[in-house]
Order: structure tokens, then sequence, then C-alpha cells
């Protein structure tokens, strides 16, 4: 009972930070410092972060560095989350001991069968399958990065992750023109 207690308290976290997370379709995004100065770099990644900001923190100082995972379709975390609550309603189910299938007057399959009589066997298949299916959903394998709003790098597009050299490189050169664009003067006319 135990069992079944925490994973409804889990499944209601996943629903409720998903819910917070997509609202009307669309990301909500997190409140930005005001009073930050200088570029913002955005890692929206999938892994690897810590060693990119690390280098990019020691040679630029002045830039803000944000990271957030790269949120995937959002068909695919409907689906991640229809699965997260229908294992969980298979869970209990299986513990309980309830027949869905006497519900539509279908005859119970015999893995159902095997399942009631190995409770603990079949709620683990279920928990680690799902978990499964649900981590093939929610993963972009991502590498997603922006200077101020503006893509500098995309492993989606490129299709491999940038080397620090090249990452420098790039940021040298952002940052190279955006002094520049910033001394031209502006005429208005």
């Amino acid at each position: 009972m135990r069992l079944v207690l925490l994973l409804l308290v889990a499944a209601s976290a996943v629903v409720r930070s998903e819910a917070s997370a997509d609202l009307g379709g669309v990301p909500s995004k997190r409140l930005k410092m005001q009073y930050a100065t200088g570029p913002l770099l955005k890692f929206q990644i999938w892994r690897v972060f810590e060693e990119y900001m690390r280098v990019i923190s020691q040679r630029y100082p002045d830039i803000r560095i944000e990271g957030e995972n790269y949120l995937p379709q959002p068909i695919y975390r409907h689906i991640a989350s229809f699965l997260s609550i229908f294992k969980l309603v298979l869970i209990v189910l299986i513990i309980v001991g309830k027949d869905p299938f006497a519900f539509f007057g279908m005859q119970a399959p015999s893995i159902w069968q095997w399942g009631q009589e190995n409770k603990v066997y079949a709620c683990m298949m279920v928990f680690f399958l799902s978990n499964m299916i649900e981590n093939q959903c929610m993963s972009t394998g991502a590498f997603e990065i922006t200077l101020n709003d503006v893509p500098v790098w995309s492993k989606l597009e490129s299709g491999h992750l940038p080397s620090m050299q090249q990452l420098v490189q790039i940021l040298d050169n952002e940052m190279k023109l955006n002094v520049h664009m910033d001394s031209i003067p502006h005429h208005r006319s």
C-alpha cells in the first residue's frame, strides 16, 4: 500500500510540474534577473553543460550563463504524461487485483493472469518499461546555444556538439560583432 501511495504522490508531482511547464501549449519562461548586465548566453541542453560553462565563464566573466532542458515537441510530452498516469493506474489495478477486462466483457489475457500471480514482478515490469518509453519520448538529443536570444549553435541542425575551440571562436566573433555594432552611431532620419 505504501508503494501505491508513493507512486501516486510521484505522479501528481510529475503532472504538476508538466502543467506549470506547459501553460496553453506555450512553455513558461523563468523570470529573468532585471539587474544583471552583460550578454546572456543560454544553453538548451540535454546532458553536457558544466564543462562548457566552466570554460566560458573563465574566458568571458561578464556573460551570464543559463542552462535549461530543451523541451520535446508537445505530442511527445503528452504521450509521456499519459504513460506516467497509465503506469500508475495499471500498477494500482495489479495490486488491488481488479480485472479491467471484465468491465469490457472480455476475457483477461494470460499476461494479466500472470501479473496477478506475480504482482511484484508485474509492477516492476510495468514501472521500468513505462519509464523507458517515457524517457525516449522526453529525450531530444538537443544542444542548442543562444546568445541574447540569437541562435549560435544547434546540434539539431548540425548533428554534433561544437568543440570547445569552435564555441570559443563563435563567441569571439559574436562579441566582436556586438561591440562593432554598438560603436556605430545611429542616425535618425
